[in-house]
């Protein structure tokens, strides 16, 4: 497979260009799939690159998707996170920083968040839920919804960092940690209903405290 497809300006010839890739597992395409993840702007054609790079030897590809972590571009960080996720290599779990999971760049965050979880040790388990609980109330809707899922996904071992959240004297920050709790305890409420639910328990938790 000619590399230069990657490019093509039309994304079903860049579709079927990963879709060759992957196919044949050529490992010399290693650099021009991880760079044109970096760059694309179809979604298909992205989940394809990752499935691409998920068909070659680990010892090829993890290290160049490590190295794409430092990268100055946010959809560089992201993509190399998701497939290091698909890949599943636990060893990989040190490289995803508290930078990246901090990282102002929410789609780079969310990546990380999915990807630490999938890949963290269980002895690191409840380090991550503290990272993860210090940046509940962040952002919108899907960012929010995003986090939540990620904390539920480590399980039990979340309660701690969400009872320190909730106790933490701000009420968007305790409405998310509340609401995270619910959809713990009961994952078929639906988060938009926890959150309703839990920015009215805090609301009525504020307004006993000032009376």
């Amino acid at each position: 497979m000619n590399p230069a497809f990657l490019g093509a300006a039309d994304p079903s010839m860049r579709l079927k260009a990963a879709l060759a890739a992957g196919t044949h597992a050529d490992a010399t395409l290693v650099d021009a799939l991880v760079a044109r993840c970096a760059v694309e702007p179809d979604f298909f054609v992205r989940d394809m690159l990752t499935w691409a790079l998920t068909r070659l030897p680990p010892d090829t590809t993890v290290p160049r998707l490590r190295d794409e972590l430092d990268s100055p571009i946010g959809q560089a960080r992201s993509q190399a996170l998701h497939t290091l996720s698909k890949i599943g290599n636990s060893g990989v779990y040190p490289a995803i920083t508290r930078s990246l999971l901090q990282d102002p760049d929410d789609e780079v965050a969310r990546s990380a968040w999915r990807a630490a979880v999938i890949l963290a040790p269980e002895d690191q388990r409840g380090n991550l839920a503290a990272e993860l609980a210090a940046q509940l109330g962040r952002g919108d809707r899907t960012v929010r919804l995003s986090l939540s899922r990620a904390l539920v996904a480590l399980g039990d071992v979340i309660e701690p960092a969400l009872r320190t959240a909730a106790d933490g004297g701000d009420p968007q920050v305790s409405a998310h940690a509340h609401a995270t709790e619910m959809l713990l305890n009961d994952p078929e409420i639906g988060f938009d209903a926890a959150v309703h639910e839990a920015t009215r328990l805090v609301a009525l938790e504020h307004k006993k405290a000032t009376c």
